[in-house]
């Protein structure tokens, strides 16, 4: 194809109308620059055509390429430890329209590798909605993970690590991992979100005992008595020798709270037997007294008017016969002793 341009004709040619030589020399050189710069136009046009074209054509041929570059260079990174390198090729790789399971697997270790487990999670999530084979190797992942932080003792990434092997792989073992996830949480004053993970690690120690203790503190911690002290008392005959005062406050401090429930709606046999793990562990010390004096009562209600005087007098010894408390249980002793006829049974 060619393409002719506009050239001024000569006017001393044959049928030539007015020309350049009817023009003065300005405007002749002024028509003359015109045509140059139409040319030059033209020719810059349509001689840059055949360029793009072939731009256009290298780039459809090479897209898959790049797209398997990206991702040889990612692997080069990531082997070199290079993590945010590799995340980079990865991601880019993934814009490019590579779509499989494999890249989005890539994009995941690397995301893991730098501590981005939720974006982590994400591209594991991606990569088994693909094939959902690599669940396994996907809780697996984070798993290690969370072994490296706890080592280096990041409970924050190692929670969250295996927070996210769980939501990806609910069965997963959480074996090495489950007791210092339930320790970071309570630290973090959750202990609600320490209990499955107390629950794992009493399952995998054959129910230590001072694993044990700890998820009943865990119990406690979260208002949660009744189900403390069913722990407390569990553990109270295999803890440790040294260990055994503070499990016999607990126990008393527990018992004592259950009991005043207990009395509150009326259930008198059941907070005379929590009161009386109080009286008989003689913990909390500061409770004892209280104790004691809610068992008199108690009793005397009962009319067992007897047992009900050992008991406040009981409240005198506990109370050093000084204080408030002892002064009442004085009165009731004589209230009860000296009570007239008609009074009621104590």
């Amino acid at each position: 194809m060619t393409f002719s341009t506009f050239v001024p004709r000569d006017p001393h040619l044959p049928g030539a109308g007015p020309g350049l030589g009817s023009l003065d020399p300005a405007a002749r050189d002024r028509v003359t620059s015109a045509a140059s710069r139409r040319r030059s136009l033209l020719g810059h046009r349509f001689g840059l055509l055949p360029f793009l074209v072939l731009v256009a054509g290298l780039a459809g041929c090479t897209a898959a390429g790049s797209e398997e570059e990206a991702l040889r260079r990612g692997d080069t990174a990531f082997a070199q430890g290079e993590f945010n390198d590799a995340l980079s090729e990865y991601r880019l790789a993934l814009r490019r329209g590579n779509d499989d399971a494999e890249t989005w697997l890539r994009a995941a270790h690397a995301f893991a590798r730098v501590n981005r487990i939720e974006e982590a999670r994400e591209h594991y999530q991606a990569a088994i909605a693909r094939d959902s084979a690599l669940v396994d190797q996907a809780a697996s992942d984070l798993l290690r993970v969370a072994r490296r932080a706890i080592q280096r003792r990041d409970g924050t990434v190692a929670a969250a690590a295996a927070d996210a092997a769980v939501r990806l792989q609910p069965g997963v073992s959480l074996s090495g991992v489950a007791l210092d996830l339930a320790r970071h949480y309570v630290r973090n004053a959750q202990p609600a979100e320490a209990l499955p993970y107390f629950q794992k690690a009493l399952a995998e120690s054959d129910d230590d005992p001072e694993i044990l203790l700890e998820l009943a503190l865990a119990h406690e911690q979260l208002g949660d008595c009744e189900r403390a002290l069913a722990f407390f008392e569990q553990v109270r005959p295999r803890i440790a020798p040294n260990r055994r005062s503070e499990v016999d406050w607990q126990v008393g401090n527990c018992s004592f709270q259950l009991a005043r429930e207990a009395q509150e709606r009326g259930f008198s046999d059941e907070a005379l037997r929590l009161y009386r793990a109080v009286t008989e562990l003689g913990e909390p010390r500061n409770v004892v007294g209280q104790a004691w004096f809610d068992t008199a009562e108690i009793l005397a209600r009962r009319g067992e008017c007897t047992a009900a005087v050992a008991a406040f007098e009981r409240v005198i010894q506990a109370e050093s016969n000084a204080g408030a408390l002892s002064a009442r249980a004085m009165d009731r002793i004589d209230q009860i002793l000296f009570r007239r006829a008609g009074e009621g049974p104590c």
